[in-house]
């Protein structure tokens, strides 16, 4: 569960924000295999069918059968496409339109409702981790895309990695946004944080309305405490009595994404890290400095630290909702690196 807050003084100058950022390779040279470049170029965006529009709440839906589901899906900007996987609790609207003003400057952008989320039917089979990407593969092979750049932020992240493992013939690049690989790679959360995150989510399925107090909690654990001590008025005026349960989020879907999420973040199995490392995609990594409470961001460093040539971001003043603190700068970000590895494709 995710908490961010956008607020009009924040540093939205790219130039300004590179002074925070510390990109590091894997290696002093990057490593990538040769992969095969998305089929749809520039030339051949009107295949898509995507508008030109990057608020994305003004975007109709439309929807696709995939399975025993029916999938949600809207399509932005233009370009070699992009696929987009929320973090938890999240739907496809929830993304902020600055980011996607950027990144749909030259990539056709796919965001879509997960599995019982939005206007995303809950269908029959039994929710995990595989399912998840499994439907995200089926809505590719709708939407006749071969091959695409794959993006995810947080829960996302997980799930854009399995889909990586389970279908790498589909995915070019890859992005992981507060990230973990999971299993034995992981650096938990400190027990305190994960202990008040699931009393707030169990609040939240059971109806029980939530305090001020322990919103403020949550939205200091996800903002992190440099963007806190620029943004003090991030933690002022926030909403009393809050349901943490947007529209279209019931409470069997937030259930199934919270037991998934805890699977991933178990340690009795073997992580994604290896598996990813043997694939070698080109991968960007972007982390929060202050991610110390959601997915500690050390985590983020264990993965480049295993994926040959990956790239990592640091953006300091950031904790786990950076892409809700930084989009615009996000965006730029990783239209460089999808730039840079499509050229070395």
């Amino acid at each position: 569960m995710h908490y961010t807050q956008k607020n009009g003084n924040k540093t939205s100058v790219f130039i300004i924000i590179l002074m925070f950022i510390m990109i590091i390779p894997a290696t002093t040279t990057f490593i990538m295999t040769t992969i095969t470049n998305p089929v749809y170029g520039q030339q051949d965006n009107t295949s898509f069918n995507a508008t030109d529009s990057s608020n994305i709440q003004s975007i109709p839906a439309k929807k696709v059968q995939v399975g025993d589901i029916e999938i949600a899906y809207k399509m932005l900007g233009k370009g070699d496409p992009i696929l987009l996987f929320n973090g938890a609790s999240d739907v496809m609207n929830s993304w902020d339109p600055s980011f996607l003003t950027s990144l749909s400057s030259n990539h056709t952008v796919i965001a879509f409702d997960s599995r019982g989320f939005g206007n995303t039917t809950m269908g029959s089979k039994p929710y995990s981790m595989q399912q998840l990407a499994t439907d995200a593969a089926g809505l590719l092979d709708a939407l006749k895309i071969p091959k695409t750049d794959v993006m995810g932020y947080s829960l996302g992240s997980y799930i854009a990695q399995q889909l990586t493992m389970m279908y790498p013939d589909k995915v070019n690049a890859l992005v992981l946004v507060a990230s973990t690989c999971g299993g034995k790679d992981l650096t938990p959360k400190p027990p305190e944080a994960l202990k008040m995150q699931l009393e707030i989510i169990n609040k939240s399925v059971n109806n029980i309305p939530i305090s001020q107090e322990e919103m403020k909690e949550l939205a200091a654990a996800s903002l992190g405490s440099g963007w806190i001590k620029l943004h003090p008025e991030s933690l002022e005026n926030l909403p009393t009595d809050l349901q943490l349960l947007g529209p279209g989020v019931s409470p069997e879907a937030m259930n199934n994404q919270t037991n998934v999420v805890m699977e991933w973040m178990s340690t009795n199995w073997s992580g994604a890290c290896d598996e990813l490392a043997k694939l070698a995609k080109p991968t960007l990594v972007i982390t929060g400095t202050d991610d110390i409470k959601i997915v500690p961001y050390v985590n983020s460093l264990k993965i480049v630290e295993k994926i040959p040539g990956a790239w990592l971001v640091q953006i300091k003043n950031a904790g786990h909702g950076v892409v809700g603190q930084y989009p615009e700068e996000m965006g730029k970000i990783m239209n460089t690196f999808l730039s840079t590895t499509a050229q070395s494709n």
